[in-house]
């Protein structure tokens, strides 16, 4: 007790430089406490929007549909709203009573009424086209228990059990857990809490042990001084325990209250493919204990290290001794992390890549706990190294002062550029990661196709289709008819009315195509059974006024050689591109439909699809190889992955400037011991350059070299194509170069112009 009370006095009442260094301790942790609550949130969002899709979802009866007695009758249509899906769940009571209400309203909805939710009620009175999509009137709006998330577009619809169609189900009640699948898939979600480990959670443990090392110097001085008058060992470690321990205390209590006020402002703003209620993210028990209990342990250990030497060597201490080197264990998890990045390299590189398994799921996350530890303990044992070795060579003397000064205070290498160092190291693992996401979702074909029902559109819609950023083809397609009382098989055959240069992107490599002329689209290898004969007719129906009318097309001669991995919609063996201009005036085929190709890439397709939302809203597209879901899931992937890389960044920064600006206070009777002896200011900005530039740029050769390494397992790992991410080196290395100008740029400031002697004075 009594060593905590002196703990206390000395918080509180020894000046003011020490109660500025106790509220930058609780400022600096609580942007650290922040971050960690942010990650550790992440998946409390995800649970709860699992639980409340799960919660609507029927639980379906074993008996056919048609039985008498059933409780209801339900089917579900999922629909693209340009990039996002509006599902519609149609519900029909069954014979004997009423099922209950699904969750988010009151009462079962009657046939020819439907509940919405709130999105999708602001879309209907943006776009009121798209009540054509739901029969009835509207009654009400879903509650948050029967919506996902704000952001998402549902319907409950209810209906007569004849509109039911025979693929509909009968249920009991809802609440079925296996019915939806996750937000983001097992194999995402593992991706996402991969890099978070590297890009936030070790960034984030260098940055709580910088803040609980503020002004460790002249900590470890009056601590000595507490020693040499008696205060025994353990005193002394609970005296210093009651500073770090308290200003973590208050740093929890100041993080979570800062986490409050950002997931309100966060749940209404939201991100790119995730949107979430603010009651989703609130702290669960085990965050904050976390929080609570994990930081002030992680300062009080901090703490315990710190203060050895005090204890240990107090008049040493007191005298500014030469402090011991730093150790080289630091090499171990450096070495070990390093050597399994090898190991899965060389397994790559000699054809026997381990695929995903249960091993490698432990082994390179660990191989990015290692890395990054020892990035952080070996900087002090490298930059005392090169320091001797360049002070001993040099005969300027800035660079000479400036690498004795790191010769002697190694340690304050570690504090300073550690936390930039992580950053560049986990920019090359989220590098990664895109890189894999990207082999993951990617489609099998470069074309991504639209279909839309010719019928469903006008002449001016499809003239604004065609313009729609992104889209690099626009045809029409048509198939021929063929009698069905034909007691022998009669060949059909499809027609893509469209240009040249259309074809060649619905088809790269197409050869012999002549514009203004119809010709036969032939694959390398045709089925001749399926094609109708040069010079025989083709006839297709047209929609007329009142009567169905017939256009006969002579299959041509000509012939246009088409890949066989083209398009879907170019047929090698029954295909015909006609020109515009052949086609009749006015001339609407019967079944026809608009075709819209772009590149296949998850960034076009999302931006096709809002063009074609914002043009024909209520038009139903059939999309060729698309999986909404699959750009769904990339789109929340990569907020996720831009929430830790902005997070990581401003730990980074932020252990930067605390760690800079608390060295060069602690420095300042250095700087005004060499101001008086006529060092000039110029000279010593100079030398403080060098002291911050030297350390941080060995480390930021370690993370580059390390950072690839561990990047190209990872990928050797991931099952994909791509091993060696080369391209990508340019970035890392102009990153690590714009981190080494801004801790630069940094460090001029932080020799004032004052000199007050008063510094040099004995304590």
């Amino acid at each position: 007790m009594r060593e905590f009370l002196l703990g206390l006095r000395l918080l509180v009442g020894s000046g003011r430089g020490n109660r500025v260094r106790f509220a930058l301790m609780a400022a600096g942790g609580a942007v650290g406490v922040c971050c960690l609550t942010i990650v550790l949130s992440i998946s409390g969002i995800l649970e709860a929007r699992d639980a409340r899709t799960a919660a609507r979802e029927p639980e379906f009866s074993k008996s056919a549909p048609g039985g008498s007695g059933a409780y209801g009758f339900t089917i579900q249509r999922d629909d693209p709203f340009g990039s996002r899906q509006f599902t519609r769940v149609f519900l029909a009571p069954g014979t004997d009573r009423v099922p209950p209400a699904p969750p988010g309203v009151n009462r079962f909805p009657r046939p020819g009424e439907f509940f919405v939710s709130p999105r999708l009620a602001e879309a209907l009175a943006d776009y009121p086209g798209l009540k054509q999509r739901l029969p009835g009137r509207q009654a009400g709006v879903i509650g948050r228990e029967g919506v996902a998330d704000p952001d998402e577009l549902f319907a409950y619809v209810g209906v007569s059990r004849a509109m039911i169609p025979e693929e509909g189900h009968r249920f009991n009640t809802y609440g079925d857990p296996y019915g939806v699948g996750p937000t983001v898939e097992a194999s995402a979600l593992e991706i996402v809490r991969f890099t978070m480990i590297g890009v936030v959670l070790l960034p984030l443990g260098v940055f709580l042990a910088v803040c609980a090392r503020l002004s460790a110097a002249s900590r470890a001085r009056r601590l000595a001084a507490l020693r040499l008058l008696g205060l025994s060992t353990k005193g002394i470690q609970r005296v210093n325990a009651v500073e770090t321990v308290v200003a973590a205390l208050f740093a929890g209590l100041l993080g979570l209250g800062l986490y409050t006020v950002l997931n309100q402002v966060g749940a209404k703003i939201g991100l790119p493919g995730l949107k979430w209620y603010p009651e989703d993210a609130t702290p669960d028990g085990t965050t904050i204990a976390v929080c609570l209990i994990g930081c002030p342990l992680l300062a009080w250990l901090v703490g315990r290290v710190s203060v050895r030497e005090a204890a240990r060597s107090p008049l040493a201490v007191r005298r500014t001794a030469v402090q011991r080197r730093p150790s080289r264990w630091g090499f171990i998890p450096l070495l070990a992390g390093a050597g399994i990045g090898v190991g899965y390299c060389v397994a790559g590189a000699t054809g026997h890549a381990p695929r995903d398994t249960a091993l490698s799921s432990v082994l390179i996350p660990s191989a990015v706990l290692l890395v990054g530890a020892g990035l952080a303990l070996t900087l002090p044992v490298l930059a005392q190294f090169l320091s001797r070795r360049v002070a001993a060579s040099t005969r300027s003397f800035t660079l000479n002062l400036a690498m004795r000064r790191n010769e002697v205070e190694s340690g304050s290498a570690l504090r300073v550029a550690t936390g930039l160092v992580l950053v560049v190291f986990a920019g090359s693992l989220t590098q990664g990661v895109l890189i894999e996401l990207d082999q993951v979702y990617r489609p099998d074909s470069p074309v991504q196709e639209y279909r839309i029902a010719r019928s469903a559109v006008s002449e001016r819609q499809v003239r604004e289709l065609g313009r729609i950023p992104g889209v690099g083809a626009q045809v029409v397609e048509a198939w021929s008819w063929t009698d069905p009382e034909e007691e022998h098989y009669v060949p059909g055959a499809s027609v893509l009315i469209g240009t040249c240069r259309q074809l060649e992107f619905l088809a790269p490599g197409a050869e012999g195509c002549v514009d203004g002329k119809s010709q036969r689209l032939r694959s390398p290898y045709p089925s001749d059974d399926q094609q109708l004969l040069p010079g025989e007719p083709a006839p297709f129906r047209q929609n007329g006024a009142g009567r169905e009318r017939m256009w006969k097309l002579t299959v041509p001669h000509g012939v246009v050689k088409v890949p066989e991995d083209g398009s879907s919609i170019v047929d090698g063996n029954s295909g015909i591109i006609v020109p515009p201009s052949a086609i009749p005036a006015g001339a609407r085929f019967k079944g026809a439909e608009v075709v819209l190709a772009s590149a296949s890439d998850t960034d076009t397709v999302r931006s096709v699809l809002d063009g074609i939302g914002a043009v024909a809203p209520t038009v139903e597209i059939i999309p060729g190889v698309l999986n909404i879901d699959g750009i769904r899931q990339v789109a929340l992937i990569k907020s996720l992955l831009g929430v830790g890389m902005v997070l990581g960044l401003v730990i980074g920064v932020a252990a930067y400037l605390v760690a800079a600006g608390d060295r060069a206070v602690e420095r300042r009777g250095q700087v005004t011991a060499l101001t008086l002896l006529g060092t000039r200011r110029r000279t010593l900005r100079a030398v403080q350059v060098a002291q911050v530039v030297m350390p941080l740029g060995i480390g930021l050769v370690l993370a580059l070299v390390t950072g690839k390494l561990v990047e190209s397992s990872y990928l050797v790992t991931g099952g994909g194509d791509v091993f060696w991410d080369g391209d990508g080196v340019p970035l890392l290395i102009g990153s690590a170069l714009g981190v080494v100008g801004i801790a630069a740029l940094g460090s001029l400031p932080l020799v004032g112009r004052r000199i007050d002697p008063e510094l040099i004075r004995r304590d």
